[in-house]
C-alpha cells in the first residue's frame, strides 16, 4: 500500500481541503488528487466527497481514516525511535514563539522543560507565523507554540492553551458585560496584517457562523496600536485578554450561546525528531495548565487535650 497516499489522505482528512493538504505537502494539487485516487482505488472504496463548502469524509472514509492516521502514528513512532537511538537528543529545545503568545504560557514553558528527564534548556525564538512554520519545516526549530488557525498536516500537533477574547469598543455603553457575537456584528473592526494568526481567527470566527465581517479600511501594525485606534473611536478590536494592556470600560467578553469564545494554542513538532518523546511531554504538560499554587499544611494537632 502506498504511504504517501495514506499520508495524503490524513492532510485532507486534517485540513478538509485538497488544495491546502497540497501546499502543506508542497506537491501540486493534481499529484494530491490523483495520490489519493490511487489509494482509493486499490482500497475500493470512495474516502472523500467534494462540496462547496468543503471536504468530508464518505461514510467508508469515516471508518478508514482514524485506521490510516493510526497507522501513520505507528509509522512516525518506528523513524522516531530509530533517530532517537542513532542520534541522541540534543540538550536544549529550540522554540519557535508566536507574537500572540503571552508571558503566562511562556513561562509554563520554562517549568515544562526543566521536570523532562532529562531536564532540558529552551532557546526561544519569537517570529511570524509563516517563519515559525518555514523554521519547523527546516528542521531549524524543534517546536512552535502557535494560535490553532492553520493545520500543519506533516506535523504532531497538541493544544496547549485557551485564553478568552474580549472586544474592545469605546462606542458599547455597557461596561464588562458579555457581548453575544451575534450582537458583535454591528462593529465595524479594526485588523492587523495576517502574519501572527489574530486576523485569521477573526476571520474564521465569523465565516464559520455565517455571519458578515465588517472590517476598518485602514490596518494597525501591532496590537498596541489596535488596542489604541480602537480606543480613538476608530472601530472596535477583538484581542487575547493577555494583549489588553489595561482595564477597559468598553472592555466586553465576547461569548458565543453563553459560553466564552476563546482563541486556541497548540504546539506543533515533527513526529519523526529524536525529540519526539521529550515533546509530546512537554505539550502534555503544557496543556495541563499551570500548577496548583503550593499551600503549606497546618502541623498536625497533638493527640488528646493540651496542657496549659
Amino acid at each position: 500500500m502506498n504511504i504517501e497516499g495514506l499520508r495524503y489522505a490524513r492532510a485532507v482528512s486534517q485540513t478538509k481541503s485538497f488544495s491546502a493538504a497540497a501546499r502543506a505537502y508542497g506537491v501540486t494539487q493534481p499529484a494530491l488528487s490523483n495520490g489519493i485516487a490511487r489509494l482509493e482505488e486499490e482500497l475500493g472504496l470512495k474516502l472523500f466527497d467534494r462540496s462547496p463548502r468543503g471536504v468530508r469524509p464518505t461514510a467508508h472514509g469515516a471508518r478508514i481514516l482514524p485506521l490510516v492516521e493510526r497507522a501513520l502514528a505507528a509509522l512516525d513512532s518506528v523513524s522516531a525511535e530509530a533517530k532517537r537511538l542513532a542520534d541522541p537528543a540534543p540538550a536544549s529545545i529550540r522554540v519557535g514563539i508566536s507574537p500572540l503568545i503571552g508571558p503566562e504560557l511562556v513561562a509554563r514553558a520554562f517549568d515544562a522543560a526543566r521536570v523532562l528527564g532529562p531536564p532540558r534548556a529552551l532557546v526561544l525564538r519569537e517570529a511570524d507565523k509563516d517563519d515559525l512554520r518555514a523554521g519547523l519545516v527546516s528542521g531549524d526549530l524543534d517546536v512552535v507554540l502557535v494560535p490553532a488557525v492553520e493545520p500543519m498536516p506533516r506535523f504532531q500537533h497538541r493544544i496547549i492553551h485557551r485564553e478568552p477574547i474580549v472586544v474592545v469598543d469605546p462606542s458599547s455603553t455597557v461596561a464588562d458585560t458579555p457581548l453575544e457575537l451575534e450582537s458583535a456584528v454591528d462593529a465595524s473592526y479594526i485588523l492587523v496584517p495576517d502574519t501572527c494568526g489574530l486576523t485569521a481567527f477573526t476571520t474564521a470566527l465569523f465565516h464559520d457562523q455565517d455571519l458578515p465581517l465588517r472590517r476598518y479600511p485602514g490596518q494597525a501594525s501591532n496590537y498596541r496600536v489596535l488596542e489604541e485606534w480602537a480606543g480613538l473611536g476608530l472601530g472596535a478590536a477583538l484581542l487575547p485578554l493577555s494583549k489588553v494592556s489595561r482595564p477597559h470600560a468598553s472592555c466586553r467578553p465576547l461569548v458565543r450561546s453563553g459560553r466564552p469564545v476563546e482563541i486556541r494554542y497548540e504546539a506543533v513538532w515533527s513526529r519523526d525528531t529524536p525529540l519526539s518523546a521529550d515533546l509530546d511531554q512537554f505539550a502534555s504538560l503544557l496543556s495541563a495548565g499551570p500548577p496548583a499554587p503550593h499551600v503549606p499544611s497546618a502541623p498536625d494537632a497533638p493527640d488528646g487535650p493540651v496542657s496549659q
